[in-house]
C-alpha cells in the first residue's frame, strides 16, 4: 500500500511538475507574443499618430495662408495703398509707414511690395533685398499666367525657410498695378508650436547629398538635430517614408516627408516620437502578467461561481441598458469596473451610446453651419468627391463700401451689424426655397436647383432679390432711427448648367457648384457697382428666359465679361419691377 502511494505520489509529481513545465512554457510564450504583439501595436499606433501629426502640419500652413492671403485681399481694398501706387512719383516711405501699418494689423512677419514687373517696392523686413525676392517673383509669374488671385508654396528668403503667399492689387479689378507678397517663417518657434499641438518632436531639414543635409528649425537640441538630418534618406516618395531611428541612444519612430519648394530641391519634415515612452505601459502590464495568469489559475475553481454571478449580472444590465438605448435614450451608462471581456463590452457600450448622441449632435450642428439642404444631402451621400450636372440659378449678393464702414466701428458692432444684415437676408433666400452655399465675408452666394432640384429655381431667385431689396430698406430705416450709415449691396443672378457636389479634399469637403455660369452671376454682381447701370440687380438674359411669363426688366444691353468670349445680355430689375418699362420682356 505505502509503495502503491508513493507511486502515486512520485506520478503526481511528475505530472505536476508536467503540468508546471507547460504552464510554463505557454506562459513564456505569452510574455514572448504579448511583448511582441505590444511592439507592433505601438509602432502601428505611433505611425498612425505620425501621420495625423502629419495633417494637423498641413491645415496649419493651410490656415495661416488663408488667413493672411484674406488679410492681403482685405488690405489690397484700401484706397490709400491704391492711392500711392497710382501716383506719378512712388513716394517709398510713406509706403513702407503704410505697409508696417498693415503688417501689424495683421500680424505678418514680413509684409512687402512689388510694382507689376515684380521689383520690389518696400517691405517691412530690413534684410529682405529685392535680390533675395525671386521666390516672390516666381509665385507673381505663376499667378498671371495661370489667372489666379492668389499663389502660395514653400520658398527661401535669406536663407531661410518660408510659406510665401502673393496676392495682386487691383485699380480697379481686373487691373493689376501691383502685388503683396507676405512671408511666414518655418522656424523653431513654429516647430514649438506645432509639438504643443500633436506632443511629436518636429524638425525641418534641407538638402540631398549627404554634404549639405542641413537643420532649418527644430524641437530638438542643436546636435540631435543634426543627428536627425543626417539619418535622413537621400530620397523619398510623395507619401514620405517611416523607419526606425536611433537619436541619443532611444529608439523613435520616424517619419520624414518631402517639402516641395521653388524651383529648388525639397526639404523635409522630420515628425518624431518615442517607442520607449509609447511601451511604458504595455512594459509595467507584461512586468505583471505572469503573476496575474498564475494567480488567476489557481482562484479559477474557487471563484468559478462568483465569475457566473458577475458575468450573469452584468449581462442583464447591459441587456436593460441596451432597451433604453433602442428606446432613443442615449444618456445611459455602465459604470463596471472590471479589466475582462465584459468590462471591454461595457467599455464599448459606453463609446457606443457616446458616439450616438455625439451623432445627434452633430446632425444638429451641421444644421446650423450649413442649410438645412446641404446638411441632409452630406448626412446621405457616402461623401466622396465629385458631383454631376445640374441646372441652377445662382445668386450672389455683395454689400458696398463694407470695408471702409467697418473701419470706423468698432469689431464687435460690425460683428453684430454684419450678423443682422446676414440673418435677413438668408431668412429671405430660404423662404423662396434658395440654399446658402457660402458666406464669403459679407457676401452671399446661394443656389436655387442644388442640392434640391427646383422647376422654377429662376423666378425664386428673381423674387427673393427683390425681397432683399425690400428687406434692405426697412433694415437702413431702422439703422437711420439709431443713427447709423445705412447699407447698399448689389446682387448678381444667372441660370446655367453647372456641375454640383462635394469639392474639396479627401479631408475636407464642401458641397458647392462650380462652372462658368457661376463665374458670370459673380461678374453680374461686380457690374452692379457702375453707376452707368443705375441698379443694385442685374440678371441675365438665361434667368428671365426661363421665367414665364417673363417680368418687367430694363435692357442694360450687351457686356463681355471677365472669362467669356461672347458678350452677354443683362437687364436690371428694381425691388418691386419697373413701373413704366420701356418694353416688356
Amino acid at each position: 500500500m505505502a509503495a502503491r502511494f508513493f507511486s502515486f505520489r512520485r506520478f503526481s509529481t511528475r505530472l505536476l511538475l508536467l503540468v508546471l513545465g507547460l504552464l510554463a512554457a505557454a506562459l513564456l510564450s505569452t510574455y514572448l507574443l504579448v511583448a511582441r504583439a505590444n511592439r507592433a501595436n505601438a509602432i502601428a499606433h505611433i505611425e498612425d499618430r505620425l501621420a495625423g501629426d502629419v495633417k494637423v502640419f498641413w491645415a496649419s500652413i493651410d490656415f495661416r495662408k488663408r488667413f493672411f492671403a484674406e488679410g492681403a485681399k482685405v488690405v489690397s481694398r484700401d484706397w490709400p495703398i491704391r492711392t500711392l501706387y497710382l501716383q506719378p512719383e512712388l513716394d517709398l516711405k510713406t509706403l513702407r509707414t503704410t505697409l508696417e501699418s498693415y503688417a501689424a494689423r495683421l500680424n505678418a512677419p514680413v509684409f512687402a511690395t512689388f510694382d507689376v514687373d515684380g521689383v520690389m517696392l518696400a517691405t517691412t523686413n530690413d534684410h529682405l533685398t529685392d535680390e533675395s525676392c525671386g521666390p516672390f517673383r516666381y509665385l507673381i509669374r505663376g499667378a498671371e499666367e495661370n489667372g489666379w488671385e492668389q499663389n502660395s508654396d514653400f520658398g527661401y528668403l535669406e536663407g531661410k525657410l518660408n510659406v510665401l503667399i502673393v496676392v495682386p492689387l487691383y485699380a480697379p479689378e481686373p487691373n493689376v498695378i501691383g502685388w503683396f507678397g507676405i512671408a511666414f517663417p518655418i522656424d523653431d518657434s513654429f516647430a514649438r508650436d506645432l509639438k504643443a499641438t500633436t506632443q511629436t518632436e518636429v524638425t525641418f531639414t534641407s538638402g540631398l547629398s549627404e554634404d549639405r543635409k542641413r537643420v532649418l528649425a527644430s524641437t530638438l537640441t542643436a546636435p540631435l538635430a543634426q543627428q536627425v538630418a543626417d539619418q535622413a534618406p537621400l530620397e523619398l516618395k510623395d507619401d514620405g517614408a517611416v523607419m526606425l531611428t536611433d537619436l541619443g541612444g532611444e529608439q523613435y519612430v520616424t517619419l520624414y516627408a518631402p517639402l516641395a519648394l521653388l524651383a529648388e530641391a525639397p526639404a523635409r519634415i522630420t515628425l518624431q516620437r518615442s517607442l520607449e515612452a509609447e511601451l511604458a505601459p504595455a512594459r509595467r502590464l507584461e512586468q505583471t502578467m505572469l503573476l496575474i495568469l498564475l494567480t488567476a489559475l489557481i482562484a479559477a475553481s474557487l471563484i468559478a461561481l462568483a465569475v457566473a454571478r458577475g458575468v450573469s449580472q452584468p449581462v442583464q444590465a447591459l441587456a436593460g441598458h441596451t432597451r433604453r438605448v433602442a428606446a432613443g435614450d442615449y444618456t445611459a451608462r455602465i459604470a463596471l469596473d472590471r479589466e475582462d471581456e465584459l468590462g471591454q463590452l461595457a467599455t464599448a457600450f459606453n463609446q457606443m451610446t457616446a458616439g450616438l448622441a455625439e451623432r445627434d449632435r452633430v446632425r444638429n450642428l451641421l444644421g446650423k453651419v450649413v442649410s438645412p439642404e446641404i446638411a441632409t444631402q452630406l448626412l446621405h451621400s457616402d461623401l466622396k468627391l465629385g458631383g454631376e450636372e445640374r441646372e441652377v440659378t445662382i445668386l450672389f449678393s455683395d454689400l458696398r463700401d463694407f470695408t471702409s464702414l467697418s473701419e470706423k466701428m468698432p469689431p464687435t458692432e460690425v460683428l453684430t451689424l454684419l450678423n443682422r444684415y446676414l440673418d435677413r437676408m438668408s431668412a429671405i433666400i430660404e423662404q423662396h426655397g434658395g440654399v446658402i452655399d457660402k458666406y464669403i465675408g459679407d457676401a452671399i452666394m446661394a443656389l436655387f436647383g442644388a442640392p434640391v432640384a427646383l422647376a422654377d429655381g429662376p423666378a425664386r431667385a428673381v423674387a427673393a432679390a427683390r425681397d432683399m431689396a425690400r428687406a434692405l430698406e426697412v433694415l437702413n430705416a431702422e439703422l437711420r432711427a439709431e443713427g447709423r450709415p445705412a447699407l447698399a449691396f448689389g446682387i448678381g443672378i444667372n441660370t446655367a448648367r453647372v456641375v454640383a457636389g462635394n469639392m474639396g479634399s479627401s479631408s475636407r469637403l464642401n458641397y458647392t457648384v462650380i462652372g462658368d455660369g457661376v463665374n458670370l452671376a459673380s461678374r453680374l454682381e461686380s457690374l452692379t457697382k457702375d453707376p452707368a447701370y443705375a441698379t443694385p440687380i442685374i440678371v441675365s438674359e438665361a434667368t428671365l428666359g426661363a421665367i414665364h411669363p417673363r417680368p418687367v426688366a430694363r435692357e442694360l444691353g450687351e457686356v463681355t465679361v471677365k472669362g467669356k468670349s461672347n458678350a452677354v445680355k443683362i437687364f436690371a430689375l428694381t425691388a418691386r419691377g419697373e413701373t413704366k418699362p420701356p418694353y416688356s420682356v
